[in-house]
């Protein structure tokens, strides 16, 4: 297990130091690392062999409440932005957007490796007042990712959370009784936030909410001005 807390951070958030080596020791084998963030979250990335196995063995240390499971997909669009428009265009691109975006992607990636794919969920201890994050790496073969198994044995509220992220990524849990839609139509094709998944909608109309931004002629904006200005001081504003 490597332990990729950042030193520089770790002063000040004992209780997570303290929690993250009891994890360790509990995990065992399961945890490939930890990270810290001061003041904010426990992330615990573990082998996705062992997903089902970590969630009871946190769940009987006190990790009772279960608050979400869902998935990430780290592939870049392979259309890019679709809302770029005359309006964002200058500041796309620029080298200060690519460094935020570069060290946006950074801390999102904290607790996690380099695959396509990735599981993650959020376990609370009322008890302890703490949270954890847990993430695993899933592998993938052309775009599918693999499957992992179900923890509604576990946590029965991670029901429709894994429905949803089978629904959305694609990604199968073995041992789920009824991996069925819950928004889209039945017979609808194709996972929508999987990045490689066409968006056609966006490529044939403007983003939802980019306007055209027509300029008020220059002798409009003054007999708009001078009205302001005679209502202003009709109201007895202006004296």
């Amino acid at each position: 297990m490597t332990d990729t807390t950042d030193d520089a951070a770790a002063p000040g958030d004992e209780a997570r130091e303290a929690l993250a080596a009891e994890l360790s020791g509990l995990l065992g084998d399961a945890l490939v690392e930890s990270h810290i963030e001061a003041g904010e979250n426990l992330w615990l990335r573990v082998e996705v062999e062992h997903w089902q196995a970590v969630m009871a063995a946190l769940r009987d240390a006190g990790f009772a409440y279960f608050g979400f499971l869902s998935a990430i997909d780290w592939t870049d669009a392979p259309e890019g932005r679709y809302e770029d428009t005359e309006f964002d265009a200058a500041g796309v691109g620029t080298d200060d957007d690519e460094s935020a975006s570069a060290t946006a992607a950074e801390t999102v990636r904290r607790g996690g490796g380099e695959t396509r794919f990735q599981l993650l969920a959020q376990l609370h201890s009322p008890a302890r007042h703490a949270a954890v994050l847990i993430k695993a790496d899933l592998s993938d073969v052309d775009g599918v990712p693999a499957s992992v198994p179900s923890i509604i044995d576990i946590f029965a509220g991670a029901d429709w959370h894994e429905r949803e992220a089978h629904e959305m990524f694609g990604i199968v849990f073995d041992g789920h009784p009824n991996l069925e839609h819950i928004y889209l139509p039945t017979e609808f094709e194709g996972h929508p936030l999987r990045k490689d998944f066409p968006l056609l909608a966006r490529s044939v109309k403007p983003w939802p909410g980019v306007v055209d931004i027509e300029e008020i002629p220059p002798e409009l904006e003054a007999q708009l001005e001078a009205e302001v200005m005679a209502e202003f001081e009709a109201s007895g504003a202006g004296a």
